[in-house]
């Protein structure tokens, strides 16, 4: 009787007990209940902060006391004051090329990893602990670390070259121009590379095998079937981390720093927009508030925008693949 009467019609359960308008408003109301602490954090340090920088970088100011309203002012006296003018397009191009050369290198040798470890499981869970580790530890202490490995005076990078009879390749790797970028970009590989592998592993991890047996199946060799058949697959996390190492290599201060001090090295060869922008803030005279928020909001606005196309391009690849 009692099965008879759940299933007589004409019966209407309360909307909660049968999963509803009301269960929805229900959930609905623990997932504000827990995005709150995540949107006030997000406001108070990152929302809050913008718009203080665009509202700063409306003024003219003396030292800490705020003058007259300038509107675009300080936007253009950033753009044409010597010596700003001449340092954005050099900051801006080795921030181009810290890019280019973290994509070729850190993400390749990732992805590489991603693979090998995809194949060979044993030892897994170790070897993704281990090439994590780094990026756990803060870039400065990391720089700070690099900086004394690459000493030329006692680091044992020069050390060992010379023990080994490499003395002609001993040089101070921080203190030529040359040289100094391209050891930014390795170290910055060194200590990010584990994001790239777990996120490839991962993404590996959701091809269905069917599809590589099938492509054996066919006489493909394993070359071709990771070009054919896994990379398109791939197309997601390769457009994730893209647009991933973008933000973080235009935003790069701290390493910098550590390895190369305000100035950016040697001759500037590893002078980026972080660093302009820290000169601009703490060195860059009366009006340091107003032409520091200005520059800030320009990268901002350079990163924000090349991200957003960057990844509606890499979107419609994602479709064509």
């Amino acid at each position: 009787m009692v099965q008879a009467d759940a299933v007589k019609p004409g019966v209407r359960w309360p909307a909660r007990e049968r999963g509803g308008y009301g269960a929805n408003r229900v959930s609905w109301r623990w997932i504000a209940v827990f995005c709150l602490p995540a949107l006030a954090l997000y406001g108070l340090f990152v929302v809050v902060p913008l718009v203080t920088a665009f509202y700063y970088g409306l003024f003219r100011w003396e030292g800490i006391r705020q003058a007259e309203f300038v509107g675009l002012g300080n936007y253009g006296e950033v753009l044409t004051r010597y010596p700003l003018s001449e340092e954005i397009p050099t900051a801006l191009w080795h921030n181009v090329l810290f890019f280019v050369g973290t994509m070729a290198i850190q993400n390749t040798i990732g992805l590489g990893l991603a693979v090998l470890l995809y194949r060979n499981p044993r030892g897994k869970r170790f070897f993704q602990t281990v090439f994590s580790l780094p990026y756990l530890i803060s870039p400065l202490i990391v720089g700070y670390i690099w900086s004394l490995l690459l000493s030329p005076a006692f680091g044992p990078v020069n050390f060992i070259l010379r023990t080994v009879g490499l003395e002609s390749w001993a040089r101070p790797w921080l203190g030529e121009p040359d040289t100094a970028l391209p050891v930014l970009i390795l170290v910055n590989a060194w200590q990010w590379v584990g994001g790239p592998m777990l996120i490839f592993l991962a993404a590996l991890g959701g091809i269905p095998r069917e599809l590589e047996e099938a492509a054996a199946m066919d006489g493909a060799s394993a070359f071709r079937t990771f070009w054919s058949v896994r990379f398109p697959l791939l197309m997601p996390a390769v457009g994730v981390i893209t647009v991933l190492t973008f933000i973080g290599c235009f935003n790069i201060f701290d390493l910098v720093y550590a390895l190369g001090g305000s100035d950016g090295g040697p001759g500037g060869a590893m002078d980026v927009l972080g660093l302009l922008y820290y000169r601009t803030a703490f060195e860059g005279g009366t009006n340091a508030i107003g032409e520091s928020s200005a520059l800030a909001m320009m990268i901002f606005a350079c990163v924000f925008g090349v991200s957003v196309v960057l990844e509606r391009f890499l979107r419609r690849r994602e479709v064509t693949l």
